[in-house]
């Protein structure tokens, strides 16, 4: 992440109460735009930046962002990969989280995890599968065009209003991707997950690429408690998905009250 990005972002009171975690890991600011909007709606949000290069340090990285930032405890949108740490978050601090809300999560199980990039490429064409395996995520320009070509793949009907500034750390990514995906694999974030105590709720589009099944199921088998919603003609990003963000807000509302 660029070193003139602040840790955090904050909308509506200093003292928050509802914290919105972006994906990636390495991601920071992709997720700005949900965040502003849930303030002008009232709620006093936490955006944070994850910086730490592990699983660990990002989990403890956000434990401090929240006792520094935040009055515990707090409700917890995770994005992504954001859905994830907010899992991993929940599991280990329990007495930091009131409420979770996962949106557009990663499968939870690696059997469903092929199918993301093979629905992906077949939703873009040739050349733009070209360009997109080409990119050097190094420059800003750079990173603004893979996020506007995985947009393509990901997204129904996208508002292309209000886009946000988004910094990619390529060397976040490199270390703390292989380190999560091996507790998918190895069943140690369904374990952590089985662990949560507070109110669980996904929300997944119905055009994500990540199949809603490898989110449903292995969440039903962890945690039976947990509630499941999918959205219809809404890809990964629902805030941004013109016909199924103002289901998804009112969603959101009607969950954190």
């Amino acid at each position: 992440m660029k070193e003139n990005w602040k840790s955090v972002r904050q909308y509506g009171d200093t003292s928050s109460r509802l914290v919105v975690l972006h994906g990636g890991p390495g991601g920071a600011g992709e997720i700005e735009p949900l965040a502003r909007e849930l303030g002008e709606r009232g709620y006093s949000v936490l955006e944070p930046f994850q910086t730490k290069y592990s699983v660990a340090g990002q989990i403890d990285e956000l434990r401090s962002q929240i006792e520094e930032h935040c009055t515990p405890p707090v409700d917890v949108i995770g994005w992504s990969w954001g859905a994830w740490l907010g899992c991993l978050l929940a599991a280990q601090h329990f007495e930091l989280v009131r409420r979770l809300i996962l949106v557009g999560s990663g499968p939870f199980e690696a059997q469903y995890s092929s199918a993301i990039r093979k629905t992906k490429n077949a939703r873009l064409t040739n050349k733009e599968r070209t360009e997109l395996k080409a990119l050097d995520l190094t420059g800003d320009s750079a990173v603004a065009r893979f996020i506007e070509l995985s947009d393509v793949a990901d997204t129904y009907a996208r508002d292309t209003s209000g886009q946000p500034a988004v910094s990619f750390d390529g060397g976040i990514h490199a270390a703390v991707w292989p380190e999560a995906d091996k507790m998918r694999k190895s069943g140690a974030l369904l374990d952590a997950v089985s662990t949560i105590r507070c109110p669980v709720l996904a929300i997944h589009g119905d055009y994500d690429p990540r199949p809603s099944a490898g989110v449903k199921m292995p969440l039903r088998a962890a945690l039976p408690t947990a509630k499941f919603v999918q959205l219809e003609r809404c890809g990964h990003k629902p805030w941004q998905e013109v016909h199924a963000k103002s289901e998804f807000y009112r969603l959101l509302e009607n969950t954190l009250g």
